[in-house]
């Protein structure tokens, strides 16, 4: 049995939908159990554990071959990030109490950067997990490119998307939710000691001005993408209700200064097999209903 957190969201569900797949039996594991009916038509076991409370993460995970970890995202941490280093320790605590049989981590491209920025939420947590004596895999996949979900709007609107990630002809590391998944699930049933990195990205990298030409393919109409100056990102995020861009900022810093990398470069990192229009068309067609 494989204990499967953030099972709601597009990546837990899909390491669900392919372990369910290939005949394993699933616990999911979620804060509310309100929206696990349809998990539980499926013959998931459904049980009830928040994040923050190692007792319950603990109650979970325990007598689980695998489990799945995914952290829910936090845009804005508090100077420090007190937020992450609360979670490593009742992941810590849970796990320790619970000794399941491996653990899959989702981390993130990135994760082993020496410069404090948005993504050392994960660099901490790893550092955390890396403690615990089971066999631990963490996952670090790219960019997600379901990310592109934000600017549907824009491009529809208006036919301009504004980009962080600069400049313009510079490709990008991404990967589909699809991909991190099924590699997930794949990680889970497979057998080691010790622990891993697994780095994952795309077939191919993308160009922030290849993701408009691939909108107005998508979209039938004409679809630019132009570049936020950098000394305006500070003010604009703060506007939009942000109380500490400074990591959110180093971390694009990190992406187009290009110290935001895999650990073994490109190639060094496993490759999904969804090509970046396919994505982009089923992130449209979601946002359309």
């Amino acid at each position: 049995m494989y204990s499967i957190t953030g099972i709601t969201g597009n990546v837990g569900g899909s390491v669900a939908h392919n372990l369910l797949a290939a005949g394993r039996s699933v616990r999911a594991v979620m804060r509310d159990v309100g929206k696990g009916d349809v998990w539980a038509e499926r013959g998931c076991e459904v049980v009830h554990a928040d994040i923050a409370d190692a007792t319950s993460l603990a109650s979970a995970f325990k007598g689980a071959e695998g489990v799945f970890v995914l952290v829910p995202p936090n845009f804005d941490p508090a100077p420090g990030f007190p937020e992450a280093r609360a979670m490593a320790a009742s992941l810590k605590s849970a796990l320790e109490r619970a000794d399941p049989g491996k653990v899959v981590y989702l981390s993130t491209i990135g994760a082993q950067a020496r410069e404090s920025n948005l993504l050392t939420q994960h660099t901490i947590i790893e550092q955390a997990l890396g403690e615990l004596p089971m066999p631990i895999t963490f996952l670090r996949p790219a960019w997600f490119m379901e990310n592109f979900r934000w600017d549907v709007a824009a491009a529809r609107e208006s036919g301009v998307i504004m980009s962080f990630l600069q400049p313009l002809d510079k490709p990008v590391p991404m990967v589909a939710t699809a991909d991190i998944g099924r590699e997930a699930a794949k990680l889970l049933q497979e057998s080691w000691t010790g622990q891993r990195v697994v780095e994952l990205e795309g077939p191919r990298r993308v160009t922030p001005d290849e993701v408009a030409k691939t909108f107005a393919e998508v979209l039938g109409r004409p679809v630019n993408m132009d570049a936020v100056p950098r000394e305006t990102w500070e003010q604009l995020f703060r506007s939009q209700g942000m109380k500490n861009p400074t990591p959110r900022i180093r971390m694009l810093d990190g992406f187009n200064d290009g110290w935001i990398e895999f650990e073994n470069g490109a190639a060094g990192s496993r490759k999904g097999e969804t090509a970046f229009k396919s994505a982009l068309r089923t992130v449209v067609e979601r946002e359309g209903k």
